[in-house]
């Protein structure tokens, strides 16, 4: 019993994260279950096997909020799911860890850029304003390869499918935080059940750890309704700089583990990156605020003229 609330409380805080932000459910699984001694291939079975309720509960949750361009979502996730089942026979064979160092360090800089233009470059706006904007990253030769690259390491690593899609959407000035988020979340169910399908078919069900699968499923089921919510109030900048944070610290981790750096080093990286992002989050607030706070006195002062 206390396993299953352990897990099912990671299984939570890793939704939670996953729908917010669009990314880390299966980073953070992947992460607990690999700390167990478990192989890769049975950790990425079992984690996909969860998040087809998890993805399931979220895309609703995302749909329900209007987070969802749903153009942009079918085009991610036809590639998404041919490639996540071609990555689940692939990882069924060849351990999926020794091209990680390489995807995280392009999801690294990609992170910095992101941290950087959202701190930066981008400006509050009210919420109504937000809503009705609408990305135009829709064109089938951006999205189809994308989407092909993102579903095969999501099947190979465990977890990718938001880590890749989220910070090469954003990249782009045109994008809405709000809407990436929410699209990609919600296309990841489909990219999931494919991922699943691969797996059982070249693993067998006898490989799936029915407990894991259970207790994520829980946690995650329970989360999706909030992370959604969330990122529905959230200004896209202040999500933007949440975003380019998370992915630079999770890539980090990757590479430092890659690298076998020493934990001292290892300790004062992640010092230095944290104090940095909270840094930003609290700048990106004041600035804001104080533009907000002019905003609302220029409008009063044209109101009483």
């Amino acid at each position: 019993m206390r396993k299953l609330i352990i897990f099912a409380l990671v299984g939570f805080f890793a939704q939670l994260v996953d729908g917010s932000l669009g990314m880390a459910f299966g980073l953070t699984s992947s992460s607990l279950l690999l700390a167990y001694g478990v192989a890769p291939a049975v950790a990425s079975a079992s984690i996909h096997m969860s998040e087809i309720a998890t993805t399931a509960a979220s895309g609703i949750s995302h749909f329900k909020f209007g987070n969802v361009n749903k153009r942009m979502a079918v085009l991610l996730l036809i590639p998404g799911a041919i490639s996540a089942f071609i990555g689940a026979a692939f990882l069924s064979n060849i351990p999926g860890g020794l091209i990680k160092p390489y995807i995280s360090t392009f999801l690294l800089i990609l992170g910095i850029y992101i941290f950087i233009r959202f701190l930066f470059f981008s400006q509050s706006g009210s919420r109504r304003q937000e809503v009705g904007k609408k990305t135009i990253l829709t064109k089938k030769r951006f999205l189809f390869p994308l989407g092909a690259v993102a579903g095969f390491f999501d099947a190979i690593g465990g977890g990718g499918w938001g880590p890749i899609n989220t910070p090469v959407l954003l990249a782009n000035k045109n994008a809405t935080p709000r809407e990436v988020v929410g699209t990609v979340d919600t296309s990841e169910f489909v990219v999931t059940i494919a991922a699943t399908l691969g797996f059982v078919i070249f693993l067998g069900w006898e490989q799936f750890n029915w407990f894991w699968v259970s207790a994520f499923v829980i946690g995650g089921v329970l989360a999706a309704p909030l992370a959604a919510w969330l990122v529905r109030i959230l200004q896209p900048y202040l999500l933007g700089v949440l975003v380019g944070g998370f992915i630079v610290l999770t890539n980090l981790n990757t590479l430092l583990k890659a690298g076998e750096v020493s934990p001292g080093l290892s300790t004062a990286a992640y010092v230095l990156v944290v104090l940095g992002w909270i840094s930003g989050i609290i700048y990106s607030l004041v600035k804001n605020g104080k533009k907000q706070g002019l905003h609302q006195d220029h409008d009063q002062a044209t109101l009483s003229h």
